[in-house]
């Protein structure tokens, strides 16, 4: 229990730094650039743009409306992590927005790269600590109870209409641009870091003591375990691995 409990703080603690992470790559970089990315954080952004309406108020906003449609069709288990990063990252939009009025670089396309980095590979602390930010991904889930379409493509397509909005906005092309440039980045940095953490070892034991080796694993190493039958072909006896 104890083991368990250092865990959930352990993942605790790292979803809240890349919660971070993804909301200083939109406050030191994307929004002091006039530039919107993708998801619920795009959408508070262009109404910021348009509005000067606070990006931790509508963030909140349509994340709870969202939790509640999904709480109401997928069940009241809905994932705590997620409720838990939509409370914090709406803290951090609310505590740090006003951190940076001007871009930190002059060159847009940087500030599309770097705030799309950061916003990545937050993301990818979140995920690989078994988060989420809400959002579209909730949108994604209650898609797909009833239709059989990939969630992938579903927050892509949103992600394209929101950032096609901002042309509404800004009426620039040059903006729409680096909009799907910071789009893209988020991905690719979201993937290499999920991919770069995904590392994982099997080892074969063959022994007659399979049992107690089994249970040392499971109870001391908090490792899985499989038990395969085999047979020796030179000797035609069967073992365990």
């Amino acid at each position: 229990m104890k083991h368990k409990f250092a865990e959930s703080i352990k993942d605790y603690v790292f979803i809240t730094f890349g919660l971070l992470l993804f909301v200083l790559g939109w406050l030191l970089f994307l929004i002091p650039a006039e530039i919107t990315g993708g998801g619920v954080s795009g959408i508070a952004a262009v109404i910021f743009f348009a509005t000067k309406i606070p990006v931790s108020v509508t963030f909140l906003i349509i994340n709870v409306i969202l939790v509640l449609v999904a709480i109401k069709i997928l069940g009241a288990s809905f994932g705590v992590k997620t409720i838990y990063s939509i409370a914090v990252l709406t803290v951090f939009f609310a505590v740090f927005q006003n951190i940076l009025e001007k871009p930190i670089v002059d060159d847009t396309f940087l500030s599309a790269v770097l705030g799309g980095m950061m916003g990545g590979i937050g993301l990818g602390v979140v995920f690989s600590r078994g988060g989420s930010t809400g959002g579209t991904d909730i949108f994604a889930m209650v898609i797909m109870k009833y239709r059989n379409v990939s969630p992938g493509k579903i927050i892509m397509l949103c992600d394209v209409i929101i950032i096609g909005s901002s042309y509404f906005v800004f009426q620039s092309p040059e903006k729409l641009v680096y909009g799907y440039v910071s789009m893209w980045v988020v991905s690719y940095s979201l993937d290499s870091f999920l991919s770069g953490s995904n590392r994982s070892a099997q080892m074969f034991i063959v022994s007659k003591k399979y049992e107690e080796i089994a249970d040392y694993i499971n109870n001391e190493a908090i490792r899985g375990v499989t038990i395969l039958n085999g047979t020796g072909w030179y000797t035609k006896e069967e073992s365990k691995s």
